[in-house]
């Protein structure tokens, strides 16, 4: 903190953090802040609900949800869809969650899937 314009204590949770953990990968897996991030779930949705539904931009608040939560996730809807678009545009194929075989659809056909 010593050559740093940001003086807060919260940089010395930080280090503790990184101190306690070198390879720590995230400080959404320390535990300290994982805790705190649990504590304050509801309450962090129902600010960005309310704000969204009430017309009031809140981006920063709504992208870290959105960060936190697909963060949180093993495999991501996302994901899904841009292997689904990759195969309808240039039949790429794509895996399932379900198996380990690679298919690919006949999207502009019959609509069936065939393993590859």
């Amino acid at each position: 903190k010593g050559g740093c314009i940001i003086r807060a204590k919260f940089l010395d949770r930080i280090r503790a953090a990184y101190s306690s953990n070198p390879d720590l990968a995230s400080l959404l897996v320390d535990p300290s802040f994982a805790a705190d991030l649990d504590k304050c779930n509801a309450a962090w949705r129902r600010v960005v609900g309310t704000a969204i539904a009430q017309g009031l931009p809140v981006p920063a608040m709504a992208a870290s949800l959105s960060y936190y939560d697909s963060y949180r996730r093993a495999v991501l809807p996302s994901s899904q869809l841009v292997q689904a678009q990759r195969d309808f545009f240039g039949a790429h194929t794509y895996e399932r969650t379900d198996d380990d075989k690679v298919y690919h659809t006949r999207w502009s056909t019959d609509g069936k899937s065939s393993v590859i």
